[in-house]
């Protein structure tokens, strides 16, 4: 990312952008947690990094043609996680596991004019730890549902 787009804010809500998610899309660290790698893949949505949804998209649901639409415009607007209690309610239902992870988020864009929701509960998985060489985990983004 040229050094003239970034920007001070961070575009997921965080701290500024070189603390938050900035050290992520210019692949300086890995994110820890699902929640923060969810935070700065909206972040690269908003910031049009294709390359970095790429990057941190499971290869086994990874889409084949492009995630970004270079002639859309979309605007996206702002990010809400959703809060630790209820995500706590949702993985009751789930097999524990420290492995995979699930982020609920709404995130508010604008198309056309138009103001939209995106609310969305986000499935995760680590991969790559423990194998002595110093490799380390990485979240990737499996898929999502919708909530109604």
């Amino acid at each position: 990312m040229p050094p003239s787009s970034k920007p001070a804010a961070c575009p997921c809500g965080g701290a500024a952008f070189a603390a938050c998610c900035g050290p992520y899309l210019a692949g300086d660290a890995v994110a820890p947690s699902a929640d923060l790698l969810m935070r700065s893949r909206y972040s690269a949505y908003v910031l049009r990094i294709e390359a970095y949804l790429r990057a941190t998209w499971h290869p086994g649901t990874l889409p084949a043609g492009p995630i970004i639409d270079p002639d859309e415009k979309l605007q996206w607007l702002g990010l809400e996680v959703k809060s630790a209690l209820r995500l706590r309610q949702r993985k009751a239902d789930l097999p524990e596991s420290p492995e995979r992870d699930t982020v609920e988020f709404v995130a508010r864009y604008k198309l056309a004019g138009r103001a939209h929701r995106l609310h969305e509960v986000s499935r995760f998985v680590r991969e790559g730890a423990g194998d002595g060489k110093g490799e380390i985990a990485r979240w990737f983004y499996l898929d999502g549902s919708f909530p109604e």
